[in-house]
């Protein structure tokens, strides 16, 4: 009996966590300063936590669309997610406004492709090689 991980839910995982992080976060921990620690604003971290999720969500919809759905849809919404993390990153000013349709586009994209890989349990494309 093999551990298998449901990427799709890590991927969701990892945008809530995100999300969480960059709404609650600078509300309950705003006395971290004071204790010479900054995580509220952290380039390096806000990066990091772009491309976890990039990486998972790559892995995890790659997979969905190579061998059960061939769909373009949950690619298209995470590609969309993903750019507008990084115009949060950009455009600082107005993060708020980048960055809750960016977790919305991501938690859509990871819950259509599991929806599409349980409906198509392996679909063959002309283009399906395996």
């Amino acid at each position: 009996m093999g551990f298998k991980i449901n990427w799709d839910a890590l991927g969701i995982s990892a945008s809530l966590a995100c999300a969480i992080h960059c709404a609650v976060l600078p509300l309950v921990m705003s006395s971290l300063p004071i204790f010479g620690m900054n995580i509220i604003d952290n380039i390096r971290f806000e990066y990091f936590m772009i491309f976890l999720a990039l990486g998972v969500g790559v892995y995890s919809l790659y997979h969905g669309w190579k061998k059960h759905h061939h769909s373009f849809l949950p690619i298209t919404l995470f590609v969309a997610g993903i750019a507008l993390l990084f115009a949060k990153q950009i455009w600082h000013q107005w993060q708020l406004w980048f960055l809750i349709p960016a977790v919305v586009l991501i938690v859509v994209a990871h819950y259509i492709n599991y929806q599409a890989c349980r409906v198509h349990d392996h679909a063959h494309a002309d283009d399906c090689n395996h």
